[in-house]
């Protein structure tokens, strides 16, 4: 899930269409420059000897107007025009003025687009006023114009800190974006990894206890137990080896190509071994050892070759089993057939795991792959490309 990347037009018309909140220590300096205003308009009272105090309580009720803007800035707004005018009709509005250009900074760092077109509006309207005579007091064009460029000014600082948290936020949500894509794909590597155990596990100790479990029922016989119980020998122990073989490659031990177990030609006796203990005649055609077999292509086959010899175990009828191994210019095949049972055993569970092992192996490395029924055999057909190489096939 890549981030998505935003033009700056449409970046910045996202944060200037909304309304944001003033940050902590923004509000604790707003705060501090409230007190410091209201204290200054108290002292003013008294040391003026009461004269016009209306001008002190409209400043007063200005300067408390700007505590709103930590909370509800739209409101503060409407309250300081409310206050603004109210200052020309009773008042100096001279005294109130400043307060209404300093808010440019929080109307343009909190409000949404319109609200600051019309506070724009109110306050040249208001800076006209002044100048023809409204408010009480002439103001000079000089006098204005300082209003005016204080406001810019403020509005200007409240620009660049907007940008600034907008900028944060955005880069604070991409980092969180990237942390969520990384855990995602943290869970569905350790998800590939618990597959890929499973996988091993099956293709390696399942084959083994198939024949502990076959030869298992042979014990009882007096002509089969000593043959049965070596049988049991080797596959438990060849169990236990692959089983810290798969440990071991779980483990951040460094895999190398050496690491898978055996390769075709161990394979091919090992299964030729286990398929004649239980008499069945294996009949091998081709080299399992060709030189021109790539390691990958070795690697596979070896596993198809296990995973058929437990299916043949299982399900197999009486007769012969035949492997073939063909090597053409481009590609090898193998093909492994074994004749099918008159009364297939129902009592043996299968979930069909081994089949579809097989085939994810083969068709992952873009091979060909089939097995099923072709007249009275059984057959496992498995094609793949010369190219393979050996780390595509673990």
């Amino acid at each position: 899930m890549a981030v998505p990347k935003q033009s700056s037009h449409t970046y910045h018309a996202s944060w200037l269409n909304t309304t944001d909140r003033l940050k902590k220590p923004e509000v604790v300096a707003l705060l501090l420059f409230v007190v410091v205003s209201v204290v200054l308009d108290v002292i003013g009272i008294f040391s003026q000897g009461m004269a016009r105090p209306i001008n002190h309580v409209i400043s007063i009720a200005a300067t408390l107007a700007l505590v709103a803007y930590a909370w509800w800035p739209r409101a503060a707004t409407i309250a300081l025009g409310a206050v603004v005018l109210v200052s020309f009709a009773v008042a100096d509005a001279a005294d109130v003025i400043t307060a209404g250009a300093f808010a440019a900074f929080f109307v343009v760092r909190l409000c949404s687009t319109s609200w600051i077109f019309a506070y724009t509006a109110v306050l040249l309207i208001t800076s006209g006023m002044m100048l023809s005579g409204f408010g009480g007091v002439n103001q000079t064009n000089a006098d204005v114009g300082v209003y005016l460029i204080f406001a810019a000014l403020a509005g200007a600082v409240g620009l660049a800190l907007r940008a600034a948290y907008a900028r944060q936020d955005r880069l604070e949500k991409a980092l969180q974006e990237q942390a969520a894509l990384a855990e995602e794909r943290e869970r569905e590597a350790i998800q590939a990894e618990r597959r890929w155990i499973a996988g091993e596990l099956h293709d390696s100790i399942a084959h083994y206890l198939t024949i502990i479990s076959l030869h298992s029922q042979l014990l009882d016989d007096e002509s089969t137990r000593k043959e049965s119980q070596e049988a049991i020998r080797m596959a438990s122990k060849k169990a236990l080896s692959d089983l810290r073989f798969v440990i071991k490659l779980a483990s951040d031990t460094p895999q190398t190509d050496s690491a898978a177990p055996g390769d075709l030609s161990a394979a091919i006796a090992e299964a030729t071994k286990e398929l004649e203990a239980v008499g069945h005649t294996v009949v091998c055609t081709g080299d399992p050892a060709n030189e021109n077999i790539p390691r990958g292509v070795d690697l596979i086959f070896a596993r198809i070759v296990r995973e058929s010899a437990t299916n043949i175990l299982k399900y197999a009828g009486a007769g012969n089993v035949d492997v073939t191994i063909s090597v053409a210019p481009e590609d090898v095949s193998l093909t492994v057939e074994s004749p099918l049972s008159p009364h297939p055993p129902t009592n043996v569970p299968s979930a069909g795991t081994g089949i579809n092992r097989m085939t994810q192996r083969v068709l992952g490395v873009s091979g060909q792959f089939s097995a099923g029924p072709v007249g009275k055999k059984w057959v496992v057909y498995a094609r793949l490309p010369l190219t393979l190489a050996a780390s595509n096939a673990q």
